[in-house]
């Protein structure tokens, strides 16, 4: 048992034997060559606390896994990051990134997290200071920073420049090549019925934030916005609108200003998907080195069946292609796909199958650009939910979930090699730990 920060920690690591299963494409997929994938090292944190909520994950060049994630314990809610002490290997001890000052606000989704070198930067929501009654959703979102790897974090910078008691939340993050930090996030200042989707840039690693950009009005209130940005300096934000008679569809704006101003929105699978609330079901982005941009959704479409879908675009977010659908399992719901591309183009994409009893977390796995999928695998052993994914530039993934194990929650990590050789860049961080 530890203590850290006042927050019980009860440690241990799983390492297991690698394993190897064969790409399998997908029913109507074109066919492509077997390939094996080297299943890695799987780590597990087991948190004696009321609730966890993330993580969200990131694997340098090296391969050294950062993680960071909320727990809640005895009424108080603390941001903590970890930071393995080797390549794949368990996480060191937690550190607590927000200040005693400041008041977590509770969400279902874990804090935006980018890593470079021994920069780490972390996108929050606070509760607002002067939240009210009759907005009891109202946040400031906050920005912190590591500059030693992750073993001390600054006190926050403020993200939205409104100075409104607003909901600001439902973040994301990404660092450009040229190392300009981008943000977007969901933003009610305007007290309009829905609220908005805004952006923001830090060129000064952190250090300043840029006056906010308004990108579109009409955003599903609690759908995650995501991030990602191009080789080639285009920056892409996707979210769920809302159109007329409640469809509620995934679209994608670009900036190609480095973040200053942004395209008008573009749908991306036309799913004409009617519903009168928030799902709460965020999409995800990635961008290969040859400009591909590729999103993955969850939609229930005309027909009102779950699904999880992957379009792509060659054209910079202007045109998409057709959706294809990734789940295949007929007794389960799929739910709340992410996804990692690496430079080369190589997928992978992680998300829970439900059913009555059971949570489960999948993935499957793309070598040739999303041409075509492995079957989903299983990867859990409890009752899982919360996946996410992450890769880095020589094709190396690490995936994590919670699961709950009564009377504790757990953290899972898991690697994943794609083939060595296989377009991957050789490029590597000069950064240590």
């Amino acid at each position: 048992m530890k203590e850290h920060e006042g927050l019980p920690m009860q440690r241990v690591t799983v390492a297991f034997a690698v394993l190897l299963f064969t790409l399998v494409p997908l029913q109507g997929w074109a066919e492509s060559p077997q390939s094996a994938i080297t299943m890695g090292q799987r780590t597990i944190t087991v948190h004696q606390v009321k609730s966890v909520v993330g993580p969200s994950v990131h694997i340098d060049e090296r391969g050294f896994i950062s993680a960071a994630w909320v727990e809640e314990d005895k009424e108080a809610r603390a941001i903590l990051f970890a930071r393995s002490d080797r390549p794949g290997g368990a996480l060191g001890s937690p550190v607590k990134v927000n200040h005693p000052s400041e008041e977590v606000y509770y969400r279902q989704e874990s804090p935006a997290l980018v890593v470079q070198g021994n920069q780490v930067f972390i996108t929050w929501s606070n509760t607002h200071p002067k939240i009210t009654p009759d907005k009891p959703f109202a946040g400031e979102l906050r920005l912190s920073r590591s500059m030693d790897g992750g073993r001390t974090f600054e006190p926050s910078i403020l993200v939205n420049d409104d100075g409104l008691v607003a909901q600001h939340t439902f973040d994301s993050i990404q660092r450009a090549p040229n190392g300009t930090l981008h943000m977007a996030w969901i933003d009610a200042r305007e007290g309009r019925k829905e609220p908005g989707t805004f952006a923001a840039r830090s060129t000064d690693h952190g250090g300043t934030i840029s006056k906010n950009v308004k990108i579109d009005d009409d955003t599903c209130v609690c759908c995650r916005t995501a991030i990602a940005t191009s080789v080639d300096g285009i920056v892409y934000v996707a979210w769920r609108k809302i159109f007329d008679g409640s469809i509620r569809e995934t679209v994608v704006a670009r900036s190609a200003d480095d973040g200053a101003s942004f395209s008008p929105s573009v749908i991306v699978g036309n799913d004409r998907w009617v519903y009168p609330a928030c799902p709460h079901r965020p999409a995800s982005l990635g961008v290969d080195r040859q400009g591909r941009l590729y999103v993955v959704w969850y939609t229930e479409g005309a027909d009102e069946t779950p699904a999880v879908y992957l379009a792509y675009s060659d054209d910079q977010g202007k045109t998409f292609s057709a959706r294809t659908q990734l789940n295949r399992s007929k007794g389960t719901f799929p739910d709340h796909p992410q996804m990692a591309v690496d430079p080369a183009g190589r997928l992978a994409v992680i998300w829970e199958e439900q059913s009555p009893v059971r949570r489960e977390v999948v993935a499957s796995y793309s070598l040739d650009r999303g041409q075509s999928f492995s079957a989903p695998v299983k990867l859990n052993e409890k009752n899982a939910q919360t996946p996410t994914v992450a890769v880095n530039q020589h094709g190396t993934v690490v995936m994590g979930w919670k699961e709950h194990a009564m009377p504790a929650h757990r953290l899972v990590f898991q690697t994943v090699q794609f083939p060595v050789g296989n377009g991957a860049v050789e490029e590597t961080e000069r950064h240590g730990p």
